[in-house]
Order: C-alpha cells, then sequence, then structure tokens
C-alpha cells in the first residue's frame, strides 16, 4: 500500500496487498470488491472479447501493467458523492499518479490508476461517473493524462471496431486515470481544446495511419498542421502505445 506523501489519508492499493491472506485494515469492507475488480481487469481486459471488432485483448496494455506492478486501487467510500469534493480527491490522485515512478520512458505508459466507488448503489453511479468524467476530460487532457469512466450501466460509448459493443462495462463503478497516448486520437476528435492539447503532444510522433485524420481535425480547428513545429511539452510522456477500448 502506497500512502500519499503530503495527504496521510490519501492511500493507493497495490495488487499484492488485496492477494494477502489479512489485507490492510485500510481496505476493510472493500476487499472483496477490490479483488473484483482485479479479476475483471484479468478476465475481461486482458483478454480478447467475440464482440470487439479486432483481434487481441480488450485493453492491449492493461496486462503489462499488472506485470509491472503498476496497476493501483483507490477506493472512495459512501453511498452518496458531493461532487466537489470528488474532484478534489481526484486532483489529489491526478498529481500523486504524475509523481509515481517511473515517471518518464516507455514505463510510465502502463501505470494506471483506478478510483473505485464500492458504496455507490446502481441508479446512482452512471450519473456521477459519467458527469465527473465529462467535466475533468479537458483538464486531464490538457495535462497529457485521460480519465476514463466504467460502471454497470454500461457508459453509452460504443467501441471503435463495433458500434453495438459498450466495452466501458466493469463490475463496479470506477474511473481511471492513465497517460494519453497516440492511440486516443479518435476519442478526442471534435473537440478543438481537446485536439490541439493532442498536437501539442503528438503532433511529431504521429504514425501514418493517424497522420491523414489527424490533418483534417487540425484544418477543421485552425489548428498548425501535425509534423510542422507545434512544439512537444518535454514534461508528457509522447512515446505511441497501444490504447485500450
Amino acid at each position: 500500500m502506497l500512502t500519499h506523501p503530503d495527504h496521510p489519508g490519501t492511500l493507493l492499493f497495490e495488487v499484492a496487498d488485496l492477494a494477502a491472506t489479512e489485507p490492510h485494515p485500510a481496505a476493510a469492507g472493500a476487499v472483496d470488491q477490490l479483488r473484483a475488480v482485479v479479476r475483471w481487469a484479468r478476465e475481461y481486459l486482458c483478454r480478447p472479447h467475440p464482440e470487439l471488432g479486432r483481434r487481441g485483448p480488450v485493453c492491449p496494455y492493461a496486462q503489462a501493467s499488472l506485470e509491472r506492478g503498476s496497476f493501483y486501487l483507490a477506493v472512495r467510500r459512501g453511498t452518496s458523492i458531493d461532487a466537489a469534493a470528488l474532484e478534489s480527491l481526484l486532483v489529489e490522485y491526478r498529481d500523486w499518479f504524475r509523481r509515481l515512478e517511473p515517471v518518464t520512458g516507455p514505463g510510465a505508459q502502463f501505470k494506471t490508476i483506478l478510483l473505485v466507488f464500492p458504496d455507490l448503489p446502481v441508479e446512482a453511479a452512471a450519473a456521477v461517473v459519467d458527469a465527473t468524467q465529462e467535466r475533468l476530460k479537458p483538464r486531464y487532457v490538457a495535462d497529457g493524462l485521460m480519465i476514463g469512466e466504467f460502471h454497470g450501466g454500461p457508459p453509452p460509448k460504443a467501441g471503435l471496431w463495433n458500434a453495438d459493443f459498450r466495452p466501458l462495462r466493469s463490475p463496479l463503478p470506477l474511473l481511471a486515470i492513465r497517460h494519453m497516448v497516440v492511440t486516443d486520437f479518435p476519442f478526442l476528435a471534435g473537440d478543438r481544446d481537446l485536439v490541439a492539447a493532442y498536437l501539442r503532444v503528438f503532433g511529431q510522433v504521429l504514425p501514418a495511419g493517424l497522420r491523414r485524420r489527424a490533418a483534417a481535425e487540425a484544418a477543421r480547428w485552425g489548428l498548425p498542421e501535425p509534423g510542422l513545429a507545434i512544439g512537444n511539452d518535454p514534461g508528457l510522456v509522447a512515446a505511441p502505445q497501444p490504447q485500450e477500448v
């Protein structure tokens, strides 16, 4: 278990913590739920799905995250969630995420924090998780990060390869924090600020398959064409990696 260096009450559980015969007392009352999330990651994210529409696992890098010990879980208890308090908590986890080792290099791409809401009623989960993700996404993308929404609804977003597939289903409601990767472009197209943030990070390293689409979006919003001197932020991780669902 990791403790936030500046906020002692803000914790991160590692997968090994949940496998212990006697898990840490801080996880009391939520151990089974957190174990269920880890099983979901291994049995769903790390495996192919017949409705996905492509080969390979649902999330191409979840297995590496688990194997590298970069898969962290956090818990927000309560049957109701105050939006302002949740946003403040997510700021703490976002800033901590950026400080967790490794902070640079390819290994940084495999870090993820899953903030799990084990007590949130099913009828409230979609509203809380979806609204929070939508509200915070622009700020995360501006920082070179992504925040993803998962719950049993499931979220209505369709898969990239099968419009009838809803890939963001999970056994408990949660929000996932990770680095933005080059193949996130389809999730950002259609919004000028999101596209601009994406191009600041990846404009110089776009693979051929994405360059034409990104150039069209740049022209649509009056942004510099990919490949020109957009200027990558050296503080952000820009190495291309595969994208999850």
